[in-house]
């Protein structure tokens, strides 16, 4: 498949529409949890079952990623994308209505499932419109989108709930995503298609698979270890027999042809380390902050900020830089460099300057910036043009694994920590996921055609 003959305007415009898909998907992925507490107040409902409201997001994100790249390849991305969009859109409206916890768990998941489809397509949407010579610039907005979603979604929930109720921090998402589909079906070009009949076996088992497996985890996490062992173990079988499924068909749901190009692989299993890290860090620093320097909440969201003000620094340059030398040793030296920041986040005196925290944490930003536009251009470089959904759609997979993990981790180190030593634990268990990434990312200096060379 060859890129199709697309004006820069054109070609702009797609990418903003990429980005506002991210963006949005990944704000809704981290605003609620600032609401939850209102959110039981004003439903009168106990804290415990709100939680819901968060997970379930997660989730439906988590079990949808796979079938969507799946349906952009039979049914054509610029179709999937579009309805991904405008379902979340939708649903976004039926969360600011609901007038009950059942109703807005529900919409909740109906806007995961839209997520879905555009966190995993984002990636083959930049492809489809962007040469393989301008690729590096596209994948470095994308790190950058990603993230600012990420890190600021906090922040901009706080100053939302400042000034209006909470169905607001879903009530904004209308009139963006109303403007964003409309301009996406204007502006995205035709998208072939393969017509293949829907793995409904396959789509089922990779629920139980990636449901269960994050279900488990997160159990184990809260001490429910009965719970999580019976959990896992369900999710275990059903990944088992997931594969054994997905072998005997041509064109797999579960990309097992990508998977058993070994760069490819490889790149997957570094940006799970990668984000693991990310989000080990991004979950315990807050408490690290506030509940052992202190500080206050404002103060948290402006030491935290020079991480993704760095990856917007550094992502470009290493996209640049990714056309002329490896993306192996580029995504390594970034990693490596994550892990010494966070190492010396881990080490910091009881009471440091905010300029101490600040190098520190821009040390992360940049580590962070150089290893992900590099790792993800391989990521969706790696396989054939005409497999970039689900391509995309494991790129995807990897960060929610990623992210998921890290969270469980978290909750895990939290309840194994005695005394206020959790989050400093939390760090160095980020450093190690970060050393690791770095290890299987110059693994693929032994793969040859990689990008770069």
């Amino acid at each position: 498949m060859t890129t199709p003959p697309v004006s820069d305007t054109q070609r702009r415009l797609v990418m903003l529409c990429a980005v506002l898909g991210i963006v949005l998907g990944g704000l809704d992925g981290a605003i609620a949890n600032i609401a939850l507490p209102t959110i039981a107040h004003d439903l009168q409902c106990s804290e415990t079952l709100t939680v819901w409201v968060v997970n379930v997001y997660h989730l439906a994100v988590a079990v949808s990623l796979l079938p969507a790249a799946a349906l952009a390849d039979s049914l054509g991305l610029k179709r999937i994308y579009g309805f991904g969009m405008a379902l979340f859109t939708a649903a976004s409206l039926a969360c600011a209505l609901s007038g009950s916890l059942g109703a807005l768990i529900g919409a909740r998941v109906v806007q995961g499932l839209g997520a879905a489809c555009m966190a995993a397509l984002s990636g083959a949407l930049v492809r489809s419109v962007y040469p393989r010579a301008m690729l590096h610039q596209a994948f470095a907005i994308i790190a950058l989108a990603v993230a600012i979603s990420a890190a600021v979604g906090p922040t901009l929930a706080a100053a939302v709930l400042a000034i209006a109720p909470w169905p607001w921090l879903f009530l904004i998402n209308v009139p963006i995503g109303l403007m964003a589909v409309v301009l996406f079906l204007r502006v995205a070009p035709a998208s072939p298609r393969t017509p293949l009949s829907f793995d409904g076996t396959g789509a089922l088992l990779n629920v139980g698979a990636l449901g269960l497996g994050i279900l488990g985890v997160d159990a184990l996490g809260q001490k429910e270890t009965g719970l999580a062992m019976l959990e896992i173990g369900a999710g275990i079988l059903c990944t088992l027999l997931l594969y054994r499924q997905q072998k005997k068909l041509k064109t797999p749901m579960l990309p097992l042809d990508l998977l058993a190009i070994p760069l490819f692989s490889l790149s997957i299993l570094t940006s799970i380390c990668a984000y693991t890290a990310q989000i080990l860090a991004y979950v315990a620093l807050p408490f690290l902050f506030q509940t052992i320097m202190h500080l206050s909440a404002v103060t948290t969201g402006l030491l935290v900020t020079p991480w993704p003000v760095l990856v917007a620094v550094a992502a470009p340059f290493a996209g640049r830089m990714a056309t002329r030398h490896p993306a192996s040793v580029l995504s390594s030296v970034g990693l490596a460099i994550l892990a010494t920041g966070l190492a010396a986040l881990s080490l910091m005196p009881a009471q440091p300057a905010f300029w101490d925290v600040g190098w520190r944490m821009a040390l992360c930003g940049i580590g962070f910036g150089f290893y992900q536009t590099p790792n993800n251009l391989t990521v969706m470089t790696s396989g054939p043009a005409t497999r970039s959904g689900a391509a995309s759609g494991m790129m995807a997979v990897a960060r929610t694994l990623g992210w998921a993990l890290g969270s469980a981790l978290v909750a895990l180190v939290f309840g194994l920590s005695q005394g206020s030593g959790g989050a400093v634990h939390c760090l160095e268990l980020a450093t190690a996921f970060a050393l690791l990434g770095a290890v299987l990312s110059v693994s693929r200096r032994l793969v040859r055609s990689e990008v770069g060379e």
